[in-house]
């Protein structure tokens, strides 16, 4: 069981869980992103090709925490792109150009290493640039391709995300452009409280993973399980009012016995929060909600 702060406590560090890392801490992330994007402008095979390098996840989204900001940035292959939802009326030309997955993820590799020397290359999904003390956080990049799914329902008639081929020959899409769209709108609809609540749990997290009290989880999770709360409960009373608020709502939907989980959708709006594929469950959220509830001393 974890400690239970006082209401003083409580109070001070949710003013300061509430701001996104100092300036120091934003440059090296800035610095970050900046480099790979010199290590993939600089390598000769992919001249000529559409390449977007982007940070994607907490740093764009604004989302991150101090002392927990590592970087996270796709080098997305434009010219080949996978898709699904099309009909006769939209399906594109099949690609023809030189790139496999392979191929593409060890001109990645080679470009990375070009660069900075030494990098990790044995994890499943990204490559990790190591940190530098005080001149860059962990780096993890990810080689992907553009992916377009089909609905006549989406603004200009399709949604566009990444898809990303593991090592292990596993498809994962993702969708950031539209999580960092998502997000800043139900962030302006809040007054900024969206992400300052995302913050703030974000923060208990890493506190009761630190004490033993729950397993080590994606930071993205919390952010997920707080997308999932209606605005006008985000809008409730004070700060403190509407972190309280917000565990409940999201309580409440874990535990609706009319699979109310299963409502809930990533910040992306397609993706459910809960599924295969995910790397957390319910059982994970549940003792998140119970953790931070105590830790934060609602119970009284």
């Amino acid at each position: 069981m974890a400690r239970q702060l006082t209401h003083e406590q409580r109070i001070t560090l949710i003013n300061r869980w509430k701001s996104p890392p100092g300036t120091s801490e934003q440059v090296r992330l800035e610095r970050a992103e900046r480099m790979v994007k010199e290590a993939v402008r600089l390598h000769e095979p992919f001249h000529g090709f559409s390449i977007t390098v982007a940070a994607k996840g907490s740093y764009p989204n604004n989302t991150n925490v101090r002392g927990d900001s590592d970087v996270d940035i796709k080098v997305q292959l434009n010219n080949l792109f996978f898709y699904d939802g099309a009909s006769w009326l939209n399906r594109p030309d099949p690609y023809t150009g030189p790139w496999t997955p392979e191929e593409f993820r060890t001109e990645v590799e080679r470009a990375l290493v070009g660069h900075f020397r030494v990098i990790e290359t044995d994890h499943n999904i990204a490559f990790n640039v190591p940190e530098i003390v005080g001149s860059r956080p962990s780096t993890d990049v990810v080689p992907c391709f553009k992916y377009v799914f089909y609905d006549n329902s989406a603004v200009g008639g399709q949604y566009e995300g990444s898809i990303v081929f593991g090592r292990d020959g596993k498809k994962i899409i993702n969708w950031p452009e539209l999580q960092l769209t998502n997000g800043k709108a139900k962030n302006t609809r809040t007054n900024l409280r969206y992400k300052f609540v995302v913050r703030v749990l974000k923060n208990v997290e890493n506190d009761l993973t630190a004490q033993g009290v729950i397993k080590a989880l994606p930071s993205y999770f919390s952010e997920c399980l707080i997308y999932n709360v209606p605005d006008h409960i985000l809008l409730v009373g004070g700060f403190d009012d509407a972190v309280r608020a917000s565990l409940q709502e999201v309580y409440r939907q874990l535990t609706d016995l009319w699979f109310g989980a299963q409502r809930m959708v990533e910040p992306n709006g397609i993706k459910k929060v809960f599924g295969e594929g995910q790397k957390w469950t319910e059982k994970d959220g549940r003792e998140l909600i119970e953790g931070a509830w105590h830790y934060l001393n609602y119970e009284g």
